[in-house]
């Protein structure tokens, strides 16, 4: 069974969304007819998203938007099924948790993204490839009652995090009460972070980042190096 293969970012680049397209690219490239599944269920105007992200993916591969209120779940994990890549964009993180959840296919997406299906994937896309999305500074205005993530990494994660000391502690306030209930440990990422993760190792390619684990100072990561869980 192929490793599970994640790019997540906590933007999704200058200006654009270079990021995601650059680390989209050797899932698509040479390819006959490669297919993006993209799943802008983070947002309540997806429609923004669309024309940009097709223009962006022109020439590479084409984009199958993914609308989990109006497509049955057959539709869905039909694209799924034939995609190269899932790319998931940003939003609210508990909105798109709970259309994942909702729309019965989030069993599906997990199945296919712990068999190896590419993830690139920012802000909310990141956030829910954790255990759970329970470290998301968004608000729960849907209401769900839906928490577990993918499943897809042993971290969880909290995307935009300060680059300067004061927006940190800031932060950490926040995060601190989430090892009250919780053991796993928090990969904080920046606004210029890339986090790999291939199987069983995750990396941060490049920016800022740090890392909590219960009952430990957070640590700062390099860049390059393993992230120990």
């Amino acid at each position: 069974m192929p490793p599970i293969n994640l790019h997540l970012f906590s933007t999704p680049g200058k200006m654009d969304i270079g990021y995601i397209v650059e680390a989209s690219r050797p899932y698509l490239e040479n390819k006959d007819d490669p297919m993006v599944a993209f799943l802008p269920l983070a947002s309540l105007y997806a429609e923004r998203w669309l024309e940009v992200t097709k223009a962006s993916f022109k020439n590479l591969g084409r984009v199958e938007n993914i609308n989990a209120e109006l497509m049955s779940q057959k539709e869905i994990e039909a694209i799924l099924r034939d995609c190269s890549v899932v790319y998931i964009s940003g939003g609210n993180t508990f909105l798109l948790n709970h259309r994942l959840h909702a729309s019965g296919i989030m069993p599906y997406l997990k199945k296919k993204i712990q068999s190896g299906l590419p993830l690139v994937g920012f802000s909310a896309g990141a956030m829910v490839c954790g255990p759970n999305i329970l470290s998301s500074f968004d608000m729960n205005t849907v209401g769900t009652t839906f928490f577990d993530g993918l499943k897809a990494a042993p971290f969880n994660f909290s995307c935009h995090y300060p680059l300067d000391g004061h927006g940190q502690s800031m932060k950490d306030e926040w995060l601190r009460d989430y090892h009250f209930f919780n053991d796993n440990p928090i990969l904080m990422m920046c606004d210029n972070a890339y986090v790999r993760i291939d199987g069983a190792k995750a990396t941060l390619v490049r920016g800022e980042a740090y890392i909590w684990r219960k009952d430990e100072e957070k640590e700062k990561l390099e860049e390059g190096k393993l992230i120990k869980a």
